[in-house]
This record gives C-alpha cells, sequence and structure tokens, in this order.
C-alpha cells in the first residue's frame, strides 16, 4: 500500500515521512500500523486529540447523533446540536471563569479562525497594521501567514506578505532588554514609521515556534500595553487552548481577558473539524454573512464537544490531573537535560519540550522514539526541541512508558 502514497499524493506530505508505516486504527493513547503494531502517542494529532483517540464516550454520543440521522451539515442554521453546544460552553467555560464572550463559527480549522479575528479588528479600529511575534505560527492560509514567523512556511506564501510587524517574544534577547523596550518605544516616537496596529496576535505558549513559554507577567505587560495605545488582543489559543496548559484557557494563569480568543484543534473533542472565535460582546461588530464558510457548522463536532465539555470542564479534575502530568514530564525531562547537557527543558502543562544546542539532535531523537514505538514530533525554527504532547487523558502508566522511552533515545542519540 505504501507505494500508492509515494505515486498519487502530493511532494507536500510532511508527518508520514516522519512516521513511516501505514496506520489503521487508534484508541487512547495508541495508534496502530496495518500489522497491529502499537505505538504510543505523544503527538494527539498536534493539539486535536486532547481526550485521546476514539474517545468511548464521545464515540458513543456520536454513533447515536448518526444513527437517529441528526444533521451533519447545517451552515450557520440554528441546530438542536449547535443550541447544545453553546448552552454548555456558557455553562462549563465561560461562567466558570468569569467571562463574557459572544460565539463566532468562523469555518472548520485554526486559520479560518485567526483569519476572521484578523478582518475583525481591522473593521473594528479602521486601521490595517497587525504586531505579531518572533517564531509565531498562526495558520497556513495568506493572512495567518502574515503573522507567522517561520520562513519557510512564509515563503510557501508566493507574494509579499504584508500589514504585519513583527515584535520580539519574551524573552528574545535573553533576558538582557527590558520587556517591550523596544515595541513601546517605536508606538510612541512618532518618526518610528511603525503603523498604527490595530491589534496584537500573540500564543501564550508557542508551540511549532519551539514551544516558549511567555512568563504571566510578561502577558499582563502586553494586555496593559494594548490597553494604553488602544491595539485589540488577540490571543491564538488554537493548540494551546482546551486544557493544554492545564487550565481551559491558556491565558487565564496571566489574569487577563484578551478581547478576542481563537479556538479550534480539541474544542470539537473527537478530532473532528470544529473552530470558534471568542469576541467581547462591544466588538461584535459583523454584518450578517460578512465573513462565512460552507463548513463552519459542523453538527457532528457539536455533538462530540458538548460532551466533552460535560464530562471534562465541569469541574477542575482533568486541570489538576494535566498540571500534575506536566510537572513529572519537566521532572524528566529536568534529568535528561542535567544528563547530557546542551539542551533545555521548556513548556508547561503537557506542552513540553528539550531544545538541543546541537539543531540535528532533536530529529535524530523523534526517529529513535519512533522506532522504540513511540510519536513525538519536532518544533522550533531549525526543528530544534523535541516537542511531547500526550493526550491529556494518558494514564500515569503509559506517560512513565513514554518517558522512558525519550530517555532511552536521547541516550542513544548522545551516547
Amino acid at each position: 500500500m505504501n507505494d500508492i502514497f509515494a505515486t498519487l499524493e502530493s511532494e507536500v506530505r510532511s508527518y508520514c515521512r516522519t512516521w513511516p508505516t501505514v496506520f489503521d486504527r487508534a484508541s487512547g493513547s495508541y495508534l496502530y500500523d496495518q500489522d497491529g503494531t502499537a505505538y504510543l502517542d505523544f503527538f494527539a494529532g498536534a493539539g486535536a486529540l486532547n481526550y485521546g483517540h476514539n474517545n468511548p464516550v464521545l464515540k458513543r454520543k456520536l454513533l447515536e447523533y448518526i444513527e437517529r440521522d441528526g444533521v451533519t451539515h447545517g451552515l450557520d442554521q440554528s441546530t438542536v446540536a449547535k443550541g447544545e453546544f453553546l448552552k454548555s460552553f456558557q455553562k462549563n467555560v465561560l461562567e466558570r471563569r468569569g467571562l463574557n464572550y459572544k460565539v463566532q463559527f468562523p469555518g472548520p480549522t485554526g486559520t479560518n479562525s485567526v483569519e476572521s479575528a484578523l478582518k475583525l479588528v481591522r473593521k473594528i479600529t479602521g486601521r490595517e497594521s497587525i504586531i505579531s511575534f518572533t517564531n509565531a505560527f498562526h495558520g497556513m492560509t495568506l493572512g495567518s501567514l502574515s503573522v507567522t514567523g517561520n520562513s519557510m512556511k512564509r515563503g510557501g506564501a508566493g507574494i509579499p506578505l504584508v500589514h504585519a510587524t513583527p515584535m520580539p517574544y519574551d524573552d528574545y534577547f535573553d533576558g538582557q532588554v527590558p520587556d517591550f523596550l523596544y515595541f513601546e518605544k517605536m508606538l510612541e516616537d512618532s518618526g518610528s514609521g511603525l503603523n498604527e496596529p490595530a491589534a496584537v496576535i500573540v500564543e501564550t505558549l508557542q508551540g511549532e515556534g519551539g514551544i516558549n513559554s511567555s512568563r504571566p507577567e510578561w502577558l499582563r505587560g502586553l494586555y496593559d500595553l494594548c490597553q494604553k495605545h488602544g491595539m485589540l488582543m488577540i490571543v491564538d489559543d488554537v493548540q494551546m487552548g482546551c486544557g493544554r496548559t492545564g487550565p481551559f484557557f491558556s491565558f487565564e494563569e496571566a489574569g487577563i481577558q484578551p478581547d478576542i480568543v481563537c479556538l479550534s484543534k480539541s474544542i470539537g473533542g473527537y478530532g473532528l473539524p470544529l473552530a470558534l472565535t471568542l469576541i467581547k460582546p462591544e466588538h461584535d461588530v459583523w454584518e450578517p454573512g460578512e465573513h462565512n464558510g460552507t463548513f463552519r457548522g459542523n453538527n457532528p463536532a457539536f455533538v462530540t464537544a458538548t460532551e466533552a465539555l460535560e464530562q471534562y470542564w465541569s469541574d477542575d479534575a482533568l486541570e489538576k490531573s494535566t498540571i500534575a502530568k506536566g510537572e513529572r514530564i519537566g521532572a524528566v525531562l529536568d534529568e535528561i537535560v542535567a544528563e547530557h547537557g546542551g539542551a533545555i527543558a521548556k513548556g508547561r502543562g503537557l506542552a513540553r519540550g528539550i531544545g538541543f544546542d546541537d539543531l540535528n539532535v532533536a530529529g535524530k531523537v523523534s526517529k529513535a522514539a519512533f522506532d522504540r514505538k513511540l510519536l513525538v514530533e519536532t518544533s522550533g525554527p531549525s526543528s530544534e526541541v523535541l516537542k511531547l504532547m500526550p493526550p491529556l487523558t494518558i494514564s500515569d502508566d503509559e506517560l512513565e512508558k513514554g518517558l522512558q522511552i525519550i530517555r532511552d533515545s536521547v541516550r542513544s542519540v548522545l551516547a
């Protein structure tokens, strides 16, 4: 079967090159190839499978919905499934956190949410320029690419990416420069040439950029800067939301309330495509149909999303578990770094990584882990970070098994 992928599928494919086998089944924290070989998953669909593969509770609700001929495709029509999702989201997410947002369904993927946010802040403010941050990743469509840092991904656009200006992310200068010294100077200097920004867009923890975690005080400083200069704040929580860092939203620890929040990946619960753009009510100035998409109302995803919220976000058990498991990973990564040197442990919650000084090491460790039946990817501008993102529902035994494979893989590469 491998031949059909090589002969018919585009050269753009990537993950299948990293993990050269043909997968057939998936359950919980494991993927199984066509020969039945089990692979422990520390990738979790790039963050789309926070509750594991084919989560049985979510699967039951989905099968029941399909069996009764529930609406599958509904554009933005009102449906029972959508109404139940909105009620659950309001109860389990917004009200529990004292947040007040309108919910937009922009299209089924994270980049759809980012595109809608960029359009909306420009409509609200009448300004064009967006501030993004070094090593950011926000998606692969043109607007999202304009606020993305990676030169290879930007190069794929084929046209100049304009109306966005990058600023240094937290600790970009290794703590040698006060936060926002450059940014604020540019904003306040009438000779700087900086176009008046409509908004900033930021990930509180950069996943694709290399597991770069911002400090709560840095985020609060950025929020204050936005307030001071009339800029809106967009938090891209596509990969780090839905509990990946512990709390449902990655910005909760900072105590801020962004103007707009982008969600996708695990919001659908089961890995089904779904995205939300959360908008403070005073900013919801859209005209009907001004931003739309054929697949923005994915009703089967509403069903599994609702059940995920009811099962995992009606209390704080998953949040506490995620933080505890994340601390366990952090402790093991610290041990690995201490043993080998030339590396740094990064991240928070269940978004963790090891950054290696030697840019070739992370890729070799990923391959060694695959040979030991563990799926783990790399990230960072030079793929220099080994990126660990297991399902939030992973068991303690599965976590320890994966961490031992990481230990063994690093040792095999650096021996």
